[in-house]
């Protein structure tokens, strides 16, 4: 733990399509010519049926993966909520414990309920495509409003146009959005992975994010609010299985489970009782 900490985490999250994998592999590019060592966890999405995941994104790395300054981690995310998987903390500290000072996590990709990375990075960067949304779309309570960068893709070609526009309706859009932090004013800049237009300066804006909440005292508060945002998820998982292990719970769970499906209670009723169970163990 005392070798933790000393990285700056970036959370890469936006909808299925829109380049994450590639922007990453560019971005991750640009760190290692640098200089820095980066370390990239990536979440795939895992089947509801078998269970099962591709973990595809590292084979769309193909430059930064072949980088001997970087290290790349798919990680499925096994049915975990939020965007990333159960254990990516602890990769997140193995990793800067292993001397990398960049840290970027590309969450799953499945849109609005992507919160959860947010509080575990320093800087949060959403990627949006140009001519997904109108200025609305913007101002959408959820992963939108927790942006400390919003990035348009994608901005080539014939999109580029569409980016342009879609850059200034995001601006104009977050005006209405409270700021995660008043040391910093979320900022909108679009890009190109595929020609590497606009990364130079996403990197440094998103240095400058890092410099100014750090300046202000607010990273320190966000890692604090974490860590403990953390030891309550542990804690939770800890007394369910406590509650697992203990034989008359799972007998009274099987039991109780077939009342609540006859409908001669309700599950509110019965997960109250089943919860005394334990505390009286």
């Amino acid at each position: 733990m005392p070798a933790t900490g000393n990285s700056h985490r970036i959370g890469i999250s936006g909808p299925p399509g829109v380049g994450k994998s590639t922007l990453i592999d560019a971005l991750g590019m640009l760190l290692v010519d640098a200089g820095h060592q980066v370390a990239v966890l990536t979440v795939d999405p895992s089947s509801s049926l078998s269970g099962g995941s591709i973990l595809g994104d590292k084979s769309r790395m193909a430059r930064l993966a072949q980088a001997d300054d970087a290290f790349i981690r798919p990680s499925p995310s096994s049915q975990t909520l939020g965007g990333v998987a159960r254990r990516t903390r602890e990769a997140m500290l193995l990793c800067e414990a292993a001397g990398f000072d960049r840290v970027l996590v590309e969450t799953v990709g499945v849109g609005q309920s992507e919160i959860q990375v947010a509080g575990m990075v320093d800087s949060f960067l959403v990627l949006v495509q140009p001519g997904a949304g109108d200025e609305l779309q913007g101002i959408k309570k959820g992963i939108i409003e927790l942006a400390d960068l919003l990035a348009v893709n994608k901005a080539d070609g014939d999109n580029l146009t569409l980016a342009r526009e879609a850059e200034v309706e995001y601006r104009a859009a977050l005006r209405y959005s409270s700021a995660r932090s008043g040391s910093w004013t979320p900022q909108v800049i679009s890009v190109s992975a595929l020609t590497g237009d606009g990364l130079p300066r996403l990197l440094s804006l998103l240095a400058e994010h890092h410099e100014a909440v750090t300046a202000a005292g607010a990273l320190e508060a966000r890692r604090a609010i974490d860590v403990e945002r953390w030891l309550t998820e542990l804690s939770q998982e800890a007394m369910l299985r406590t509650f697992e292990q203990h034989d008359e719970s799972r007998e009274r769970l099987s039991a109780t489970a077939g009342e609540v499906a006859k409908g001669t209670t309700s599950a509110h009723l019965a997960a109250r009782l089943l919860a005394s169970l334990t505390g009286d163990s």
